[in-house]
C-alpha cells in the first residue's frame, strides 16, 4: 500500500517498544486506536500488505493522514490504555462495546457504624463497592440475606463517639421492631458492629463458607457457656447461609477465586461471557457484545473483553479459564485452557451463556425489526454461498420413489427466509423408467425452468438440490440446455454430513452447524422431503387401488375407496366374509368382490 512521505517518516521514527498507536484522518479525527507489543512492526504491517482480506481495512489505511503514539512499559499497559481510549473517543473503525446499562452495586459506607445499601452511583469517599450486579434480583437476594442475618442501622445519623457520648440521639422505631440494636445510644459497641461488617464483606465477596465456619465456632462457644438463646440465634443464621448457598450454582469446592471467559462470534460481533467463581459457587455472571469493525479475530475481542470486565468487576483472580491460548501477557495472571473435568464444564457453561445471549439478541432484533433480521440472514447466506445476489427467492428439489415405482419429485419455495407454500409444486416423473435419481432430477429441473422461461416468471436467486455431486451435475445439465448456467446460484446438499457442493467443484464445504445459512438450507430441504413423501404416498395408494380393486369388473374407484375406508387394507378385504362386504357396498358389488378374491383370481 502506497505511503505518503509524512507517514513514512513517522514509521521510521517509531520505537520497538510496547505502546498504543492512534490513526487520524485528514480532519484530524481519531479513526482507529490499536495496541502493539512492538509499535514499529505493528504500524508498518498496515502499509506493507498489498492486499487485505477485509475491505474495511483497505478503506481505513487509505484514510490515515497522521499517526500518533504513546509508549508504555508493557503489553498489558498498552491493552488497558487502548481500552480507555476506545471508550473515550469511540473511533469509527474500532470494536464497539455494546453495553450501556448502569448496573447497581452494594455499598458499605466509610463511616463509624457503616451502612449497607444498593446504589448505582459510586462516590469516591473511601466507601467499599461490591459488584456491579447484572441481576437486580441476585443483588436483592444478597441484601435480604444480610438483613435477615444482621441487625444494621439504616439511618443517616453521624454516629461519632462524641455524639453518642453526648446523648444526642434517641432510639427509633427500627430498634423497637427488632431491626436495629441501637448503636446510636451505645446499646451496641463499635467493635461488635465492625465484626458484623467484616462478615458481611465476606458474604458479598462470595466467601460464605468462611462466615459459616466462624458462626459455627461461636455456636460451639455459646453451647459450652450454656447460652442457649444466643446459640439458637446463631444456628438460625447458619441455616440461612446454607440455604442461600444451596441456591447458588455450585461447581466444585476446590475451585476458588477463578474467572471464566468464553466467546461466541459471528460475522458482525463477538459475545463474551464472564463468570466469577468463589468457593465452588458462581457468584457473578455477565455477557457483553463487541461489534466488529475490521473483522477482528476471536483472540483480539476476548483479550479486550478480559481487560474491560476484570477492571469493571474489580477482579483480583490469579487464575483465568479461557477457551484458547491468549498471547497478551497479563502480569500476575495465569491463563488455563481446560481439556476435561470441572473447569472444562465451567467453560462450557460460560460458552452456553454467551450463545444464549447472542440468540436472545437475534430474537429481539427479529421482533423489533423483522425486515432488518431477514436482511442480515440473507447477507450472510450471500457471503457463505458465494452468491452474486441475496437469495430472497429460493427453490429446492427432492426426488422420491419406492423401489423404482411411482417416482415423483417435489419443489418447495422460500421467500425472504420463510416458506411460501402457495408456490410449492409436485412433479410426476414422465420420461424416466426405474429408480434413476439423476435422470429424474434432470427431467424436473428442465420442466420447471422451461416453464419459468416460457411464462416469463421470476427466477430464484438460489436453487437447492437435495443430493450430492451426481444430482447437482444432473440439474446443471438441464440448466445448461436452457442457457441458465451461471445466471442463478445452484448448490447441492448431501444428507449424511450436510456437505454443500457447488457446480464444477468436487470438494464440498462444511458450514458451521450453528450457522443460520445452514439452518435455512436444512429447513427448505426437509420441507421438500416432507412434501415429496406426502405426494408419493398418495400416488402409491392410488396405484394400489387401481391394480387390486378396480381391476374387478363392475367395481369403481368410489366403491374401492369405500371398502378401503372401512377395512383399512386390501388384505383385510380379501379375508372378509361375504356378509361383511355386502353390508358395506350392497349385495351386487359385495358379491363381485367376494367371488373375485375366492376363485383363485387374487
Amino acid at each position: 500500500m502506497e505511503k505518503s512521505e509524512h507517514i513514512q517518516n513517522i514509521i521510521r521514527a517509531l520505537p520497538d517498544n510496547p505502546g498504543v498507536y492512534q490513526y487520524y484522518d485528514a480532519e484530524q479525527r481519531i479513526i482507529y486506536v490499536g495496541k502493539a507489543k512492538n509499535l514499529k512492526k505493528r504500524v508498518a504491517s498496515y502499509f506493507n500488505k498489498d492486499q487485505y482480506e477485509n475491505g474495511k481495512t483497505q478503506v481505513l489505511v487509505r484514510k490515515i493522514a497522521d499517526i500518533k503514539y504513546i509508549v508504555v512499559d508493557s503489553e498489558m499497559d498498552a491493552l488497558l490504555l487502548e481500552n480507555n481510549l476506545i471508550k473515550k473517543y469511540q473511533p469509527r473503525y474500532n470494536v464497539l462495546l455494546k453495553d450501556d446499562k448502569t448496573y447497581p452495586w452494594i455499598c458499605i459506607t466509610n463511616e463509624p457504624f457503616p451502612r449497607v445499601f444498593s446504589t448505582r452511583t459510586m462516590v469516591k469517599d473511601g466507601s467499599l463497592y461490591f459488584g456491579p450486579y447484572t441481576s437486580v434480583k441476585v443483588m436483592n437476594t444478597v441484601l435480604d440475606l444480610i438483613k435477615k442475618l444482621y441487625k444494621l442501622r439504616n439511618c443517616n445519623l453521624k454516629l461519632t463517639e462524641e455524639n453518642i457520648q453526648a446523648n444526642k440521639f434517641k432510639v427509633c422505631l427500627e430498634f423497637h421492631i427488632g431491626n436495629c440494636k441501637a448503636p446510636c445510644v451505645a446499646r451496641e459497641s463499635e467493635a461488635e458492629y465492625n465484626q458484623t461488617i467484616a462478615e458481611i464483606k465476606e458474604i458479598v465477596k462470595g466467601n460464605i463458607a468462611s462466615v459459616a465456619r466462624h458462626l459455627k465456632t461461636l455456636l460451639q462457644q455459646s453451647v459450652e457457656k450454656l447460652e442457649f438463646e444466643k446459640a439458637q440465634l446463631i444456628k438460625e443464621k447458619i441455616d440461612l447461609l446454607e440455604k442461600f448457598q444451596s441456591k447458588s450454582t455450585v461447581v466444585s469446592p476446590s475451585i476458588h477465586n477463578v474467572d471464566v471467559f468464553s466467546i461466541i462470534s459471528d460475522e458482525k460481533a463477538g459475545f463474551v461471557n464472564f463468570l466469577k467463581v468463589a468457593n465452588g459457587a458462581i457468584i457473578q455472571g455477565h455477557t457483553i457484545e463487541l461489534k466488529k469493525k475490521l473483522d477482528e479475530s476471536d483472540e483480539e475481542l476476548l483479550t479486550l473483553a478480559i481487560a474491560e470486565l476484570r477492571e469493571r468487576f474489580h477482579s483480583d483472580s490469579k487464575e483465568v479459564i479461557v477457551p484458547f491460548e491468549i498471547e497478551t501477557e497479563f502480569p500476575g495472571i495465569e491463563f488455563f485452557v481446560p481439556q476435561r473435568g470441572d473447569k472444562k464444564h465451567l467453560l462450557e457453561l460460560s460458552s452456553r451463556n454467551a450463545d444464549y445471549y447472542r440468540r436472545e439478541k437475534i430474537k429481539q432484533e427479529s421482533l423489533v425489526d423483522p425486515e432488518r433480521h431477514t436482511k442480515r440472514i440473507l447477507e450472510q447466506m450471500k457471503k457463505d454461498l458465494h452468491l452474486s445476489d441475496e437469495p430472497r427467492h429460493i427453490e429446492c428439489f427432492d426426488n422420491s420413489n419406492f423401489q423404482g415405482a411411482y417416482p415423483v419429485a417435489a419443489m418447495t419455495v422460500f421467500k425472504d427466509t420463510k416458506p411460501s407454500k402457495k408456490d410449492y409444486r409436485h412433479f410426476n416423473i414422465k420420461t424416466v423408467e426405474g429408480p434413476d435419481d439423476f435422470a429424474s432430477m434432470e427431467e424436473i429441473i428442465y420442466r420447471r425452468y422451461r416453464r419459468v422461461l416460457d411464462e416469463q416468471q421470476s427466477m430464484p436467486q438460489l436453487i437447492v438440490i437435495d443430493g450430492g455431486k451426481g444430482q447437482l451435475s444432473a440439474a446443471m445439465e438441464s440448466l445448461e440446455k436452457l442457457g441458465l448456467r451461471g445466471k442463478v446460484g445452484v448448490i447441492g446438499i448431501a444428507k449424511r454430513l450436510e456437505e454443500i457442493y457447488f457446480p464444477g467443484d468436487s470438494i464440498p464445504i462444511y458450514l458451521d452447524k450453528r450457522s443460520e445459512t445452514l439452518k435455512i438450507i436444512q429447513q427448505i430441504r426437509d420441507e421438500a422431503h416432507r412434501f415429496g413423501i406426502t405426494h408419493h404416498r398418495s400416488r402409491r395408494d392410488k396405484g394400489t387401488l387401481k391394480t387390486e380393486l378396480t381391476d374387478i369388473k363392475g367395481i369403481s374407484n368410489t366403491t374401492a375407496q369405500k371398502l378401503l375406508s372401512h377395512f383399512k387394507s386390501v388384505k383385510k378385504i380379501k379375508e372378509a366374509e361375504r356378509a361383511e362386504l355386502v353390508q358395506i357396498v350392497g349385495e351386487s358389488k359385495g358379491g363381485l368382490v367376494y367371488e373375485y378374491f375366492h376363485k383363485g383370481n387374487a
